[in-house]
């Protein structure tokens, strides 16, 4: 039996792929059924192979061009791959046909050129046009650092609040939170729901009272009303009674139809009400400090921390505010109003029984409005009641332990000495740091100067100096602190300490030729003028 030789398959050129393969010579007669067979077989299954094969390739780069977006997908591979072969004989294969990741990875780099190519031609600034709108302009938000300017401007930390008026705030900001919570999902927030939300954060109990201490404080927050006919999903509660609401007030520059209690407007009304308290303690403090001898009269504006003698915890609590009442509906009280309203309804007998109570009652009193205290002494010397001016005070009794000494000499150590208490009260904070610094430096300078002397050096690195005082140092105060001590103390006495910079580090330097005790005498000094210039 003959076979089919390789050289068959290969009989035409190129150009003629698609015509008719010319049959190869049969090497004996016998033999040429077997030959045309196995030829034909083979024919059709190259012809099947390559249309799966095709049509499999196709299927693929279709699903590659839809996923990279292209419209160009179409290649000039794709349109040959149309052309099936019919011809029997072996095709010319390339390797792009056996890698199925071939077209993708073919298909993904043409797609990142596109971009590239798209990219640069955007970052052309010749190209590019821009259009600006007027009301892109008008609305366009202010930095940060300008919407809550109102927030950075915190009252004084001496202006300590009593522990009442901070538990106040506590309950202020949880009920805001809670309203603003109801309100942001367009929820009408009534009292009972507030309670229950507050008194879950605070773990504390929370009644009209408060609500209405906080309307003191900061009346313009919400606003009050009684409303009837609101889904309460509460059986305690009747239906279609009238229950308390809070609505917040939030006053928006932009032109929204419903604003929202955001974060930051919650927290610029915390703060207000935060200043309104403190607004609350001044008032008290300036009735106390009119009540002092001689008295003390400090602006709002520059006061800074309280009288020392002014104790914050016993201020009066908040006084309350009233709230929107329910309607009134008609109630019978006394017996008369119950025999008014129901004559018509009740027995004779029972109506004698009704107005013989209701003259007892009458009765009962007048005999209770008669005076029974005993007359008053009409020669016994009546004592006048005390003036509430602070000027007409009768002067402060002198102790026994300063008898002897001149009123005059009293008057002006009183003067003095309120003098000092409104410097003090009127201290900035930054001053008063600069103060407490000051009073630190002489015995810092002692241990800087045991320092160098441990050391054996004529110099020593900032570093390595700020370590070894701190370690020395009574009180706790990290590295920072300690080097803004040791630049305050090289600029009160310059001729002893100096700080010489060098490269990347700063070396702290003595003077040998000079005594610790002209430095100590220097910087007591120094700390007594900063303290009579403030």
């Amino acid at each position: 039996m003959s076979q089919a030789r390789v050289t068959d398959f290969f009989s035409q050129k190129k150009k003629g792929i698609g015509g008719p393969v010319k049959p190869a010579k049969q090497r004996s007669r016998g033999s040429g059924g077997t030959s045309t067979s196995v030829t034909s077989t083979r024919s059709r299954s190259a012809k099947n192979k390559d249309l799966c094969s095709s049509y499999v390739h196709e299927e693929f780069l279709r699903v590659i061009d839809e996923a990279a977006g292209l419209n160009d997908g179409e290649s000039s591979f794709t349109n040959t791959t149309k052309v099936l072969p019919s011809s029997p004989r072996t095709p010319k294969r390339s390797s792009t046909e056996f890698d199925l990741g071939a077209p993708l990875f073919s298909a993904t780099a043409d797609h990142s050129t596109a971009k590239k190519r798209r990219q640069a031609e955007e970052s052309k600034p010749e190209d590019k046009v821009f259009f600006f709108s007027p009301l892109f302009t008008l609305s366009t938000e202010q930095p940060a650092y300008q919407r809550y300017h109102t927030l950075a401007q915190a009252a004084p930390p001496g202006l300590s609040l009593p522990y009442q008026y901070k538990l106040l705030a506590e309950m202020f900001r949880s009920m805001d939170t809670v309203v603003a919570m109801l309100y942001n999902r367009c929820e009408t927030a009534t009292f009972a729901k507030v309670k229950q939300g507050v008194q879950d954060m605070m773990h504390k109990r929370f009644e009209e009272s408060h609500v209405g201490q906080i309307k003191t404080v900061f009346p313009e927050a919400y606003t009050f009303r009684q409303e009837k006919n609101i889904p309460t999903f509460n059986s305690s509660i009747k239906k279609g009674s009238y229950q308390l609401t809070v609505e917040p007030v939030i006053l928006s520059d932009q032109n929204e139809a419903r604003p929202v209690l955001s974060a930051s407007r919650l927290l610029e009304r915390r703060h207000i009400f935060h200043l309104n308290l403190v607004s609350i303690v001044k008032q008290h403090h300036k009735v106390f400090l009119s009540s002092l001898v001689p008295p003390v009269s400090v602006p709002d504006d520059k006061l800074t921390r309280w009288h020392p003698r002014f104790n914050v915890d016993t201020v009066p609590a908040v006084q309350t505010s009233s709230l929107p009442q329910p309607p009134r509906t008609e109630r019978l009280a006394t017996a008369q109003e119950v025999l008014d309203k129901a004559r018509s309804l009740i027995t004779p007998k029972m109506e004698k029984a009704l107005v013989s109570l209701a003259q007892r009652r009458e009765d009962n009193a007048a005999e209770s409005k008669e005076p029974t205290s005993p007359p008053q002494n009409p020669t016994a010397p009546q004592t006048p009641a005390p003036s509430a001016a602070p000027s007409s005070a009768p002067a402060a009794p002198v102790p026994t332990t300063l008898k002897g000494v001149s009123q005059s000499l009293l008057d002006r150590i009183r003067a003095k000495e309120a003098q000092k208490l409104l410097a003090a009260m009127t201290r900035n904070p930054n001053q008063e740091e600069r103060l407490m610094m000051m009073s630190r430096l002489g015995e810092l300078a002692r241990i800087l100067r045991n320092v160098f002397v441990a050391e054996k050096k004529p110099a020593l690195i900032m570093e390595v100096a700020c370590n070894r005082m701190v370690a020395s140092y009574r009180s706790a105060l990290s590295t920072g602190e300690m080097e803004k001590h040791i630049r305050l103390l090289a600029e009160v006495a310059a001729d002893w300490l100096t700080i010489h910079p060098i490269r990347k580090d700063f070396y702290l330097k003595l003077n040998k030729n000079m005594e610790l005790s002209i430095v100590l005498d220097k910087l007591s000094r120094r700390l007594r003028e900063e303290e009579e210039r403030l």
